[in-house]
């Protein structure tokens, strides 16, 4: 079987000016057309590199690792401050970790936002008590506040689920003293 060559691909001579029929038997189109494209269809030269293969050159405009920027330094993870937080990360924070199912409705949620507690110390409040301990970091490096009081009187210290939980809120406390 003859072999066309092309630059980046083999077809087989026969494919490469082939007809393609319709049912009713009329020729439409070579497979060599637009659809095809015109280096014909067949299997890649063995001989050939994977890659790009045009002389062009790639860098990336990114970085990773040591040389790049961390996730706080990109504003994804961890790199917002208490203003940054809102009524929307509450409410979405309550759903995520089935608060809403436990609670039954967004009433004490609610209350908390309408005493003006700021979204980032009720977060910490909730983050607390469902032992959720890189949100806890998070919400802390973000400056919440763990002397803020939820409906019972009771701080994010008071309701925390473990005591690493407690101990990682206290430090802050004593850091922030």
């Amino acid at each position: 079987m003859a072999l066309l060559q092309t630059s980046a691909l083999s077809v087989p001579a026969a494919f490469a000016s082939a007809e393609v029929s319709t049912a009713a038997g009329a020729s439409t189109s070579s497979l060599r057309t637009a659809f095809l494209g015109s280096r014909g269809v067949g299997r890649l030269s063995l001989s050939r590199r994977l890659g790009v293969q045009n002389g062009s050159r790639v860098s990336a405009w990114f970085k990773f690792g040591s040389n790049g920027a961390d996730s706080k330094e990109a504003g994804i993870y961890g790199s917002q401050k208490r203003d940054d937080f809102d009524k929307d990360d509450v409410e979405q924070y309550f759903n995520y970790m089935g608060m809403l199912a436990t609670e039954g409705t967004y009433d004490k949620m609610n209350v908390l936002l309408d005493q003006g507690i700021p979204a980032v110390d009720i977060l910490l409040l909730m983050a607390s008590s469902e032992g959720d301990q890189p949100k806890v970091e998070e919400l802390i490096d973000a400056g919440a506040d763990g002397t803020v009081k939820n409906l019972d009187g009771k701080t994010a210290v008071d309701v925390a689920a473990n005591d690493f939980i407690r101990e990682l809120i206290v430090k802050s406390l004593k850091a922030n003293a």
